[in-house]
C-alpha cells in the first residue's frame, strides 16, 4: 500500500481546510514547548489533514527487513536534516497555532478520520525500558508486522492476526511556560503521549490550554495497542489524520478528557500507578457532578458500580489510567 499526498485543492473531499505534511521544517522531534514556533495557524472550527511519521530510523527499519521502497522519503529527510531533537524521542507534526485559544480555555480535538500511510508496523523492546527489563529480557528485539488493511488485521505471525484499530499515541498542546521544553515521553496536563487506544476516529479529546494558540502536535501512530503498552511500543506505524479544532471558552479542565460515541473518558496521570488511579476516579467524579448533576457521594458509588478503570500505559515514566463511563446508563 502506498500513501499518495493529496493536492490541497482535493482536500474538500476529506472535509479538510488545510493539509500539513511531515517534513524537516514541520516536525517537533521529542518535545512539547510553549516557545516552539508554529508551523501552521488556523481558526477555531478549521479542519486539518496531518501527516505523521513513525519514530524509527530508516537504517533500523532496513535492518529489520523493511524494503527500501517501503521506507518513506519524508522519514529519510527528517532523520537526515533535523538536528534539534529531544529530550524525548517521538517525531511529532506541528505545532499548530489555533487562533483565539488562551490559557485556561480547552482545545476540543475532533478526530475525524485516520488513514494508514505505509503497509507495515513494527514492535520492539529493549532491556532498559518497558514493564519488564533486563531481569526478564537480556536483549531487545524488533518485529516488522505487515498490515492487511483490506481485511483490517495485522499479521503478527502465520497463526496470529491482530484486529487493526488505528489511533495516535501522542496528541497534545504546549505545557505551561514554566515547564520549559517538555519531553514527549511522559503524558501530562498537556495530554501528549497518552497512548489511549480508545481515541480512534470518531472520538474527541479535550485538552486544557496552557499557552496562547494551544500549539497542538500529533504523532506516535499506532495501528493497534493493548492497554498498558507493556513492552513500550504498540504496532508503531505512520498515519494520516484529519482533525477539527474547536476552542472551548465554556470548558475549564484540570486534566485531559475524552469522549467516544459510547463513553465519556476521564484520565489520571502520575508516576505512581495508584495515584494515577486516584486522579482518574476524582476526575470521573468531577465530570459526573458537573455534567450529570450527581452528588459526590452518588458519583463515587457510580464509579464503583458502572465505570471501568483501565491502565492506559505503564512505561513512559508517568503512568496513565483512564475511566470509561458508559453513556448507556444515562436515561
Amino acid at each position: 500500500m502506498r500513501f499518495l499526498l493529496i493536492p490541497l485543492v482535493a482536500l474538500a473531499a476529506y472535509g479538510a481546510d488545510y493539509q500539513l505534511k511531515a517534513t524537516p521544517a514541520t516536525v517537533a522531534w521529542g518535545y512539547y514547548w510553549s516557545a516552539a514556533k508554529p508551523v501552521l495557524r488556523i481558526k477555531s472550527g478549521d479542519r486539518v489533514e496531518i501527516q505523521t511519521m513513525l519514530t524509527n530510523s530508516p537504517e533500523r527499519l532496513a535492518a529489520a527487513g523493511v524494503k527500501a521502497e517501503d521506507i518513506e522519503a519524508a522519514l529519510k529527510a527528517i532523520y537526515a536534516e533535523v538536528k534539534d531533537k529531544g529530550p524525548g524521542g517521538h517525531i511529532l507534526t506541528g505545532p499548530i497555532f489555533v487562533e483565539g485559544a488562551e490559557v485556561g480555555d480547552t482545545l476540543e480535538v475532533r478526530i475525524l478520520k485516520i488513514q494508514y500511510a505505509i503497509p507495515y508496523a513494527y514492535n520492539s523492546f529493549r532491556p532498559t525500558s518497558g514493564v519488564l527489563t533486563a531481569e526478564d529480557f537480556s536483549q531487545g528485539a524488533t518485529r516488522i508486522i505487515p498490515l492487511d488493511t483490506k481485511r483490517n488485521v495485522a499479521k503478527f505471525s502465520d497463526h496470529i492476526e491482530i484486529p487493526l484499530r488505528p489511533f495516535f499515541g501522542s496528541m497534545g498542546v504546549a505545557p505551561p511556560e514554566a515547564a520549559g521544553r517538555l519531553s514527549s515521553a511522559p503524558p501530562g496536563t498537556h495530554a501528549g503521549n497518552l497512548d489511549n487506544k480508545d481515541l480512534v476516529a470518531g472520538t474527541k479529546l479535550f485538552i486544557p490550554v496552557h499557552a496562547p494558540g494551544a500549539l497542538f502536535e500529533v504523532g506516535d501512530g499506532h495501528a493497534a495497542q493493548g492497554n498498558g503498552e507493556v513492552d513500550i511500543t504498540a504496532l508503531e506505524t505512520s498515519l494520516v489524520g484529519t482533525f477539527e479544532f474547536v476552542v472551548r471558552k465554556d470548558l475549564h479542565l484540570k486534566a485531559p478528557r475524552g469522549e467516544t460515541p459510547t463513553h465519556f473518558i476521564s484520565m489520571g496521570l502520575n508516576p505512581d500507578l495508584t495515584e494515577a488511579l486516584k486522579m482518574a476516579v476524582r476526575e470521573a467524579i468531577d465530570f459526573l457532578v458537573a455534567e450529570k448533576h450527581l452528588s459526590r457521594d452518588d458519583a463515587y458509588m457510580l464509579c464503583s458500580t458502572a465505570v471501568d478503570f483501565n491502565v492506559t500505559q505503564a512505561v513512559d515514566g508517568t503512568k496513565g489510567v483512564h475511566a470509561m463511563i458508559p453513556k448507556s446508563i444515562f436515561k
